[in-house]
């Protein structure tokens, strides 16, 4: 019994896999430009202090669709774009794998804006840079009505992850590998 059960957990996370190279495809850049806007848009009607904290910003990196999938083992993968004075100044994409109790597939929204240029600069310089590790980014906490926690606008890197449905809670930013794509 346990011998299937652990083959059918395989059989579903090979298939699993199968699927995700085509979720995973390089997209181009037109749509990430266009995927970035819309979901900055869903950002600002979501957070009341969203475009003023976005205006203090040095950088934003903008990750439209971050797909999610796993069967006790699991990974991410999505694409995205720097904005920096609201222009587009590179590409690159998000990977991390976990392992552990999960089932399932989801797709969210990241937001990651540095506050400092000393936070850009150590993100900029690094050969693919991994949350928790090069550096810590601060998951913020939305209060009732989308009002922002001011305690974590200190930080030099701030995030935000949410979906259509809204913000999501419980979530993290450690371990994921964030590296620049040449395109």
């Amino acid at each position: 019994m346990k011998t299937t059960t652990i083959r059918f957990g395989m059989l579903c996370l090979a298939l699993s896999l199968l699927c995700l190279p085509a979720a995973a495809s390089a997209a181009s850049k037109q749509e990430i430009n266009a995927k970035v806007t819309s979901t900055m848009t869903t950002f600002y009607s979501q957070v009341k202090s969203g475009k003023e904290l976005a205006n203090k910003a040095v950088a934003i990196l903008v990750f439209p669709e971050v797909f999610k999938a796993g069967i006790g083992i699991g990974g991410e993968y999505g694409e995205g774009a720097m904005l920096e004075g609201g222009k587009t100044t590179g590409y690159y994409n998000t990977a991390a794998a976990s392992i552990g109790f999960q089932l399932g597939a989801q797709m969210k929204s990241q937001v990651i804006m540095f506050m400092t240029r000393d936070a850009l600069k150590g993100f900029k310089s690094s050969d693919g840079w991994k949350a928790g590790v090069d550096g810590s980014v601060a998951l913020v906490t939305i209060g009732a009505g989308g009002d922002i926690d001011t305690n974590t606008i200190k930080d030099p890197i701030i995030g935000f992850i949410f979906s259509n449905k809204g913000l999501m809670y419980n979530l993290t930013f450690e371990g994921s590998k964030i590296t620049k794509l040449d395109k």
